[in-house]
């Protein structure tokens, strides 16, 4: 696939200023993608976007990743029903991150162990020890989704 995106500029006026879009991906062609739901805000996963993912985000309005782990792109939703329907698209000032605004669909769920958000659970310190605790239950069966032996 054809890239849409011209190189970053130059000039640092022109990156952060400018019109137009022009990522700077990383070496390994990734921009970093923050995903928050648009009806509160809450940040709902972490995810790399490489210039195929980012221009099927931008002209379908359901968001694209690529997945490092598989090494091949991802419509975020495609197999659990929780497509992630892009409202608003924001760059950071220097064009290598990427915010989505997103309404999760189905069972409002974005991470693939069924809960709402990947950041459910919130790090506590007992006693010099630092524990992590989960404050969601998953709204959805990820191995009856994902077809997983138990």
């Amino acid at each position: 696939m054809t890239t849409i995106f011209p190189s970053p500029p130059s000039d640092k006026a022109a990156l952060e200023e400018g019109a137009d879009l022009t990522p700077r991906f990383d070496a390994a062609g990734l921009v970093t993608a923050v995903v928050t739901d648009t009806r509160d805000n809450a940040v709902l996963m972490l995810a790399h976007m490489n210039a195929e993912a980012l221009q099927l985000t931008i002209g379908s309005g359901i968001a694209h990743y690529w997945s490092r782990s598989r090494n091949s792109l991802w419509k975020k939703g495609e197999t659990s029903g929780n497509l992630q329907m892009v409202e608003e698209i924001r760059v950071d000032c220097d064009q290598d991150a990427i915010l989505l605004k997103v309404r999760v669909t189905g069972d409002d769920a974005t991470c693939h162990t069924g809960r709402r958000s990947c950041f459910y659970r919130k790090l506590v310190a007992r006693e010099g020890v630092a524990q992590l605790l989960s404050d969601s239950e998953p709204r959805f069966d990820p191995n009856q989704v994902y077809k997983k032996e138990p």
